[in-house]
């Protein structure tokens, strides 16, 4: 694909500034139109001296135009600014009002089970945290969305006629389209998109109440003792009917431009993915062939129907208003083949182009620009090796992760220390802090998680966080506190302690603390020189560099962000507190910036040529704080120091 994840993160930034000023001209024009109709209204009068009925308008009065476009502006304002309130816990709040349910992460259903094992895959893959599925149960059509404002509060939703009705090469490439979403920073527009059209919707809602009202009003008046305030309803029922019907078709429109195009890069990205087109392009030939299509029945259907996989409601106006390209064409751009009415005959499935090196992700002795240029994307190569790593955990392990008590002891279990006397103090304080369960649970999985190679930490602890989500908020705040213990318990943070207590972190509090964002945004390092010098320093700490190695390393990173000056800080002033708080300011530079600050880091790491699995991990952590997920490191694709 010619755009990378950082340019794709921009478009989508670019969009939602396109919305609003969309929405603004939508109100304009609305108010407009208001007016017009209020100037129309109050120029018909009688004249007292003759009783005679007169058209005097009076076209420009600017208290009247005032009022109306407080009004307009309170209205359709407030009604998309509650829509989009209502929206804020997330990606669930959408699948919920959808009908969905949520599949526990240690469902041994076989249709459940496949699609949990397929979105475990890809999340591993592209180095998500593995979302939370819902099945929407109620729904034959084959179809599927995925809703959130971040990944870490991302949600899979899939309908029961996708999971029945598409094999696994398919379902891998469904998945994989909406993965592309998540990764694009399609799914906060979205949200968006759903929040403009609801208040340009309730202009006519409240329209089509004043008609109702007003008609029925009226039949319950004798003739005689009918007024004009009844046809002054009726009149003003139905200019907000109309006003809201053509705002409604308005924001179809622009919902329409803005997802057409994004289904195309999504549906390329799952090729990318899963090197794969027939996984894809067999699931929307299957659509266009089952007798139930993609169609959904859900009343919220349409509201959020350019979020789905394929079109789930049918317009008059197809053409126009679709929210998703042709089908025949979307089939098309996959199999050059094929062709609509009748499938032509494949030689066999496309296959991926390139040599190893240039699909693997990650770390590798070449050029820094590497790793950063990988971010957010993945390979069959990383889907193979995420489906092996899974095979290869321990069975026990794996059920441990997949259900809430099992996974909080896997965690804990990850973090017992190998050093002796540490190790004696965690397990001391885990019987008095931890749930009895929980620790009789971990006691049983700590020989085999301590015997795991160090390469799965982070893979395991993607698996164990939809289970985790499950927890009540009150086992939430005591495990972050057990965690909080056993990370203190040795009087020292290691960086694998401090990289998983902030994945941890970043990935649930949105879940039990509210979706929060970095609303400050930087276009430039200027301001940003303290947290810059910290994380660099951090990153130099993590590495067995020589100190005059480390300082050029250091400088050379400075220098790419044109930052003269930076003070590498020497170790008893490097806080991974302080790191905790500079990362939080640096979420708040723009997807160019962040691919220009992740590259002078990579940079950093680098610069002997060498990097150990702890700076791999605390890159990973760093990225993922800034919203870029980084797919894991390939066997044999980076020059791992132990």
């Amino acid at each position: 694909m010619a755009s990378d994840f950082f340019e794709l993160q921009d478009d989508a930034r670019r969009n939602t500034k396109r919305l609003v000023v969309l929405f603004v001209v939508a109100v304009i024009g609305m108010t407009a139109t208001f007016y017009v109709a209020a100037a129309i209204l109050l120029g018909y009068g009688k004249d007292p001296s003759t009783g005679v009925t007169v058209f005097n308008v009076r076209w420009v009065d600017p208290l009247l135009m005032l009022q109306i476009a407080g009004a307009t502006a309170l209205v359709v304002g407030g009604a998309s600014l509650y829509r989009i309130s209502s929206l804020a816990g997330g990606g669930r709040v959408v699948a919920e009002s959808l009908g969905g349910t949520l599949i526990h992460a240690n469902s041994t259903d076989r249709l459940e089970r496949r699609i949990l094992n397929v979105v475990e895959e890809m999340a591993i893959a592209s180095g998500n945290p593995t979302p939370p599925v819902y099945m929407l149960q109620d729904e034959p059509g084959i179809n599927a969305f995925a809703a959130g404002f971040t990944p870490s509060d991302a949600v899979i939703g899939v309908t029961r006629g996708c999971v029945e009705q598409l094999s696994r090469d398919e379902l891998q490439g469904v998945i994989g389209h909406e993965f592309s979403h998540i990764l694009n920073g399609d799914m906060r527009l979205n949200i968006r998109l759903m929040g403009v059209l609801f208040g340009i919707l309730v202009v006519g809602l409240i329209g089509n109440i004043l008609l109702r009202s007003s008609i029925y009003g009226s039949a319950f008046q004798s003739r005689s003792s009918r007024d004009n305030s009844t046809q002054v309803l009726l009149v003003i029922g139905g200019i907000m009917m109309l006003v809201g019907f053509i705002g409604t078709l308005v924001g179809n429109l622009i919902k329409a431009s803005v997802s057409r195009q994004r289904e195309f890069l999504a549906d390329a990205s799952a090729v990318q993915f899963t090197r794969n087109p027939s996984g894809i392009a067999g699931a929307l030939k299957k659509i266009g062939g089952f007798e139930a299509g993609s169609a959904m029945t859900n009343p919220r259907a349409p509201e959020s129907s350019h979020m789905f996989f394929g079109r789930a409601v049918s317009s008059g106006l197809n053409s126009l208003f679709a929210t998703h390209p042709p089908l025949e064409e979307r089939i098309a751009r996959l199999d050059s083949t094929w062709q609509a009415g009748g499938e032509a005959a494949r030689s066999g499935p496309v296959q991926a182009t390139g040599t190893a090196s240039e699909l693997a992700m990650g770390f590798s002795p070449e050029p820094a620009d590497h790793a950063v240029a990988q971010i957010g994307s993945v390979t069959q190569s990383h889907l193979e090796h995420a489906h092996n790593l899974i095979a290869g955990l321990p069975r026990t392990v794996i059920d441990a992760a997949h259900e809430p008590y099992g996974a909080r002891a896997v965690i804990y279990a990850l973090l017992v220390n190998t050093e002796p006397e540490a190790r004696a103090r965690q397990l001391e304080l885990l019987p008095s802090s931890a749930e009895p369960d929980v620790w009789k649970l971990m006691q049983g999985l700590l020989p085999e998680v301590s015997r795991l190679e160090a390469g799965v930490r982070l893979p395991l602890i993607d698996l164990a966080l939809p289970a985790l989500r499950e927890l009540s908020p009150d086992q939430y705040r005591r495990f972050t506190h057990v965690v909080s213990e056993l990370v203190a318990a040795d009087d020292r943070i290691s960086v694998f302690e401090w990289t998983l207590q902030r994945i941890l972190l970043t990935h649930l509090r949105p879940h039990f603390e509210g979706v929060r964002h970095n609303r400050r945004h930087y276009r430039g390092f200027k301001q940003l020189r303290g947290p810059s010098e910290q994380v660099f320093s951090a990153l130099v700490a993590a590495s067995s560099n020589a100190d005059t190695a480390a300082e050029e390393a250091f400088d050379e990173a400075a220098k790419a962000l044109q930052l003269s000056g930076l003070r590498l800080l020497p170790l008893d002033e490097v806080d991974l507190a302080g790191l905790d708080t500079a990362l939080e300011a640096l979420s708040g530079l723009t997807p160019p910036l962040k691919r220009q600050f992740l590259s002078a880091c990579a940079q950093l790491i680098t610069a002997d040529h060498e990097v150990t699995l702890e700076e791999a991990e605390l890159f990973r952590a760093i990225a993922d704080t800034l919203g870029c997920p980084v797919p894991p490191l390939l066997p044999g694709q980076a020059l791992i120091r132990t």
